[in-house]
């Protein structure tokens, strides 16, 4: 009784965000991401733009403080693609995108907005902050302790040995065939 107690309340604490991980999974495998709005800025520089990922860090700080707007969550990246180069920095709320231009004295700054939908993308990608971060893996670990306590109360009702064992090893043999036909 304790373990069935225990399974329903954990269930009730989680499906929240079990929700959002659903929700936001599923579209996402069909290319449902959700939306930015973005705000582009021209940064009129002293020198030409270094592909050093400490200064195009720090400029991009400074451009992020002189706006007003605070950092994204994530790390900055720095991308080279060929002869271009480019800082990306993400996070839940907003990504930042920090290129040169043909002019080499001007930069161009990007600040890509999330829309709520957006967010919980981003947050299901791992790009929040840490205390989103802790919160998924203790959704992780629950979602292990409900198959675990869910498998054993079955396995334990005697009606239900033998057709939790099959199911099982259905599920098993569905997954490994999904994995070898993607």
């Amino acid at each position: 009784m304790h373990l069935m107690k225990l399974h329903a309340l954990l269930a009730a604490f989680i499906l929240p965000v079990a929700a959002m991980f659903i929700v936001t999974g599923a579209l996402y495998t069909w290319s449902i991401k959700g939306s930015y709005t973005n705000d582009v800025y021209e940064i009129q520089l002293s020198k030409p733009i270094p592909s050093d990922i400490n200064e195009l860090t720090n400029l991009a700080q400074l451009e992020l403080d002189k706006l007003h707007t605070h950092y994204p969550e994530g790390n900055p990246r720095l991308k080279i693609y060929g002869n271009h180069f480019l800082l990306e920095w993400t996070g839940s709320s907003k990504d930042v995108i920090l290129e040169p231009t043909n002019n080499e004295l001007l930069a161009k700054l990007t600040v890509k907005n999330t829309t709520w939908y957006r967010n919980l993308v981003q947050l299901h990608k791992a790009k929040g902050g840490t205390a989103f971060k802790v919160y998924a893996v203790i959704f992780a670990i629950s979602i292990a302790a409900l198959l675990i306590s869910g498998f054993i109360m079955a396995w334990q009702t005697p009606q239900l040995k033998r057709v939790t064992l099959l199911t099982s090893m259905i599920g098993l043999f569905s997954f490994m065939l999904a994995v070898y036909l993607s």
